[in-house]
């Protein structure tokens, strides 16, 4: 519900085009999601809030499960949302994940994904990408542990570290098992997207690139605070852990988010 509100006091980007809202400008402000535009983007805006009983908001932190739906493929609607977005109109931007989008409207998508909880407001209208991109990376990162969780975290990076690829493909493929089911789910998702921007000759992201971003976001330390030596020995090897995790073949991620096997528990 937009109104108008009083004059920007310092620069702020306008959530439907992007450029800055100079200072002094009257701008409109939504009183929802307290996100800002410039009243002639206001046509432009879609009617994106609507109000919700609290409770429905998700929490500004938690674990990936406190996120996931209650029905399988367990991946949060947030992470569903932003990569169809990327999918759908992201594949032909170079640097896709690597480019930051604006960090205050990473900031604000982020805090109104997250308030809206499961009924999430269009990214259409989002108009830089790597801001969806900002959005997803920093919803990750924010998470209580990482997404390999801090308990399997050193096998990951056993598996990871046999010099036999076969051998390490058959470590991983057991640790990922492991996973809670939110985390495994969720971690097949990613890794179907991001074989498929790996894959985009125009994103130029190839599994090196792709591996080195999500390397830190996805695979993280074995602790809520590592010790600068743990930062230092671990930013190579969860680099590769996300490598090699993209190296197992599509079919094996496919297994835990396809409709028809969503009952992994055998009968």
């Amino acid at each position: 519900d937009p109104v108008p509100s009083p004059q920007v006091i310092r620069p702020e980007p306008c959530c439907v085009c992007g450029s800055r809202i100079r200072f002094g400008k009257t701008a409109i402000k939504c009183c929802q999601c307290q996100l800002l535009l410039h009243t002639k983007c206001r046509e432009q805006c879609p009617s994106l809030c609507t109000p919700r009983p609290h409770h429905h908001a998700w929490p500004r932190e938690g674990v990936l499960a406190d996120f996931a739906p209650s029905t399988p493929p367990l991946v949060p609607t947030l992470v569903v949302q932003c990569v169809t977005e990327v999918e759908t109109r992201g594949l032909t931007e170079t640097g896709l994940y690597r480019v930051p989008g604006a960090e205050q409207l990473v900031r604000e998508w982020k805090r109104k994904l997250l308030r809206a909880g499961g009924a999430l407001p269009a990214l259409s209208s989002v108009t830089d990408i790597h801001v969806v991109c900002g959005v997803l990376k920093d919803f990750l990162r924010g998470l209580k542990e990482p997404l390999v969780t801090f308990s399997l975290h050193p096998a990951f990076l056993r598996a990871a570290d046999i010099p036999d690829d076969a051998a390490s493909d058959t470590a991983l493929r057991h640790v990922v098992s492991k996973l809670p089911p939110a985390n495994r789910d969720t971690l097949a998702f990613l890794m179907l997207h991001l074989l498929r921007v790996s894959h985009s000759p125009d994103c130029k992201m190839d599994v090196l690139n792709l591996s080195r971003v999500f390397g830190p976001t996805l695979v993280g330390h074995s602790s809520a605070n590592p010790t600068p030596l743990a930062i230092m020995e671990d930013t190579p090897r969860q680099c590769k852990v996300v490598a090699r995790l993209l190296s197992l073949p599509p079919s094996f991620w496919r297994g835990f988010v396809e409709t028809e096997q969503e009952n992994l528990v055998p009968v």
